[in-house]
């Protein structure tokens, strides 16, 4: 199958993230086994999702995994002029499809190069790592890498994830962690606002404590100029609370997402937060006892990535990719996951990110045909018995 037709057939399954992704991943491991390489799911608790990994080449140290997710955003509310799920060529040179370019067309390629995988003469091997969730919150990748490390007896070096970066190596991310806020106070009379505790306005405090937080860690020269804004961010995405203008509200919640640069300690800024709202409980319980802050996790914190551009995995996406540049991005991914456990990992995938998550996305055919090309040299790479 040619890379196209794979991806033809990757776009036609609309597995969104937190949904099973059991079509679209017994599907790829169909193909693979058809190859003659064995094929290891990693599923859910309940069974209705899975990642995949494999080996292709030698169970020799020093290997390279090639990593994307199974998972889209959805399309609904968004104004598609084409079939989000069928791949449609415009003769624009451009094919459009939901997940064509975030990262279906990284595995197309992955896919489309496996049979000149299974017939070179790899000294060292390539693994495959396709995950799910990675949409909502990048939840499969952990287990995933720790799949990977804990099933081969051998050890890969590196781990590329294919996100879209127009071929050019990514050497950082931010990390983040989404959290939501709970403030319980006082129901009242509008015209007793000192006598009660209004859960907006403590709300509104905590609000701006945040946002001091992050001035105080810019003031404080907490910058890391490779990313672009060069600090950690906190941002409110959401507030509720409140029934009616003259009347104290007694709920209120908010969400809210911190970015960080490498720099910054996520845990120790959430924690910092949280003795924060413990000293307003203190006090304002004096006014009402059954005020009441809680925090929770919305999900689960992405590592940031921090390769340094000296790093060995940055120098072979360099060669394979032929892109002697380097960047680093403020969303996440999974890049931060695998070099957690210890693979010298970065981002270098086909597409613009400028293109993900939109309606009709697509990914350009000249880029399709550099993500082959790039694997193509990384088989040629591995073929050779002075790779290290």
């Amino acid at each position: 199958m040619t890379v196209e037709s794979i991806l033809e057939k990757l776009i036609s399954f609309p597995v969104f993230g937190g949904e099973s992704n059991s079509s679209i991943i017994f599907w790829i491991k169909e193909y693979i086994e058809s190859f003659g390489v064995e094929v290891l799911l990693v599923p859910n608790k309940e069974g209705d999702k899975a990642s995949l990994h494999c080996r292709i080449g030698p169970g020799v140290d020093g290997g390279v995994i090639l990593s994307g997710h199974t998972d889209v955003v959805p399309v609904e509310g968004q104004n598609w002029t084409t079939d989000p799920f069928k791949l449609t060529d415009k003769g624009d040179g451009r094919l459009y499809g939901r997940g064509s370019c975030d990262m279906k067309g990284f595995i197309a390629c992955c896919l489309a190069m496996l049979p000149q995988m299974v017939k070179a003469s790899l000294k060292k091997p390539i693994y495959f790592a396709f995950s799910y969730d990675e949409e909502v919150g990048c939840l499969a990748a952990p287990e995933l890498a720790r799949a990977i490390k804990d099933h081969y007896t051998e050890t890969p070096k590196y781990a590329i994830i294919g996100e879209p970066s127009l071929m050019e190596p990514i050497v950082g991310q931010k990390g983040i962690y989404i959290l939501e806020t709970y403030v319980n106070g006082s129901a009242g009379h509008s015209s007793r606002i000192k006598q009660e505790v209004s859960a907006i306005h403590e709300s509104m405090r905590l609000i701006l404590w945040l946002e001091g937080k992050m001035d105080r860690l810019i003031s404080d020269k907490h910058l890391d100029n490779r990313f672009h804004p060069p600090h950690s961010t906190i941002h409110i995405g959401k507030v509720q609370g409140g029934i009616a203008p003259n009347v104290i509200a007694d709920k209120a919640h908010f969400y809210w997402d911190l970015r960080t640069i490498p720099m910054d300690d996520i845990q120790a800024v959430v924690k910092e937060f949280k003795d924060h709202c413990d000293e307003r409980e203190n006090e304002l319980q004096k006014i009402f006892p059954d005020f009441s802050i809680e925090t929770i996790e919305n999900h689960p914190p992405v590592p940031h990535l921090d390769t340094k551009t000296d790093d060995d995995v940055v120098d072979l996406i360099q060669r394979i990719s032929g892109n002697s540049k380097w960047d680093t991005v403020s969303y996440a991914a999974e890049a931060g996951q695998f070099a957690e456990e210890g693979f010298q990992s970065a981002i270098c995938g086909p597409g613009s990110i400028e293109q993900a998550h939109r309606a009709d996305e697509y990914i350009a055919k000249e880029q399709l045909e550099k993500g082959v090309g790039m694997i193509e040299k990384l088989i040629q790479e591995l073929s050779s018995a002075h790779f290290e």
